[in-house]
């Protein structure tokens, strides 16, 4: 999710887009029709495979969707391990997720082996958590994705296989459906399914029920919604690192300069920081780059200390430094002055290195100074977070 009141730059816009891992993510909406058209047309008929049975069509479309939904572990592999995480591919991974299950799920419903209250339920959760997001988004927060929505995506996936291979008998008797074992296992997986999407949306509410006004207004919770926005929505987006962090076993680090360290005094804000924040390098000058954190000073006096290359270095040095499994660098121009050819003021270089390499991203952030502060701090604890829950 990018920061508020930024927007993101890349080196060319074609390769930021039509990276690998945004065209597997293209292709697998494109297959989401062959999906339906193989469960719920006639095509043994179209084709002249008369032999072709309904059981066969169904193992079928049911390949059709093992393929489909392995893409989606592909497509989020390539962009981590070439380090082309895009807006976009954010943006269309789960879209294309939401559209295969929905599709899935109307086409079982059209077929009469599903229950239409099944869809009404899954498809309900969906638009209450994109509705949660999208108010925490305005303000600013990102809420971290829990393990409950993982395991729902996973049940679902599988009741959706087990549906598509069978007739689920719901015209039959009692007797016969209960005498069927894969009927049995289909409900089964299908019913914890239900639950984990009830409990994953019950999470998402907890998790925003500040934002969406559902806090109680004394002791601690009305002081915190006391304070400015922008404040509680970086004690939050902490409070989500941190968490993130210790779900995964992990330790953080940073390396900033335009932010002084508040990137770090985000972190430890939150009670108990300590068991996953390793430390903080404030490099603010030059020779501190140079000297604490191995920034080649070739490439400075080539680049300057507002670019890729030094971004890169920095995150790397932290982590090397600190001795942390993921770091967070920032540098460049919060104002009023400060400006170069080529770099306004606003323009922020933000590295990220984890155990999966080390990769930069531009950004260009508007307001004064303050405002390109606290913005690049949102923006280096999303990149964090990306990183913790990547």
């Amino acid at each position: 999710m990018p920061s508020k009141g930024s927007r993101r730059v890349g080196p060319t816009p074609a390769k930021g887009l039509w990276t690998p891992a945004n065209v597997v993510t293209l292709v697998r909406i494109c297959l989401v029709p062959v999906f339906v058209v193989a469960l719920i047309s006639p095509w043994p008929q179209w084709l002249g495979l008369p032999q072709v049975a309904d059981d066969a069509k169904g193992l079928v479309a049911a390949g059709i969707f093992i393929l489909i939904s392995c893409t989606d572990w592909l497509d989020g592999y390539l962009a981590r391990s070439r380090g082309e995480v895009t807006d976009f591919g954010k943006f269309m991974d789960p879209l294309a997720d939401k559209i295969l299950v929905a599709a899935a799920l109307l086409a079982l419903v059209e077929l009469g082996s599903l229950p239409s209250w099944v869809v009404l339920v899954i498809l309900a959760r969906e638009f209450i958590v994109s509705g949660v997001r999208m108010v925490a988004a305005s303000e600013g927060a990102v809420i971290a994705a829990s393990w409950y929505g993982k395991a729902k995506t996973v049940f679902q996936m599988v009741a959706i296989v087990l549906f598509t291979v069978k007739d689920s008998h719901m015209a039959g008797s009692v007797h016969a459906a209960f005498s069927d074992g894969l009927w049995l296992l289909s409900w089964g997986v299908m019913i914890v399914a239900l639950v984990l999407t009830v409990v994953s949306m019950l999470d998402y509410i907890a998790k925003a029920r500040r934002l969406i006004g559902l806090a109680r207004a004394d002791g601690t919770a009305g002081a915190r919604e006391g304070a400015k926005a922008g404040e509680s929505a970086l004690d939050e987006l902490a409070a989500h690192v941190l968490d993130a962090a210790r779900a995964s076993g992990r330790t953080v680090g940073t390396a900033e300069s335009l932010t002084g360290g508040l990137v770090a005094a985000a972190l430890t804000e939150v009670p108990g920081s300590s068991d996953a924040v390793r430390g903080g390098i404030v490099s603010y000058a030059a020779a501190v780059k140079r000297d604490v954190l191995g920034v080649d000073a070739e490439a400075i006096e080539r680049f300057g200390v507002v670019s890729e290359q030094t971004a890169r270095a920095m995150a790397e040095g932290a982590r090397r430094e600190l001795r942390c499994d993921v770091a967070v660098a920032v540098t460049g121009i919060a104002g009023p002055g400060g400006a170069e050819p080529g770099k306004p003021v606003g323009t922020v270089w933000l590295g990220v290195a984890d155990d999966a390499g080390c990769r930069a991203r531009l950004l260009s952030f508007a307001g004064g100074r303050r405002e390109v502060r606290e913005q690049t701090v949102r923006a280096a604890l999303e990149a964090l977070l990306e990183s913790l829950e990547g």
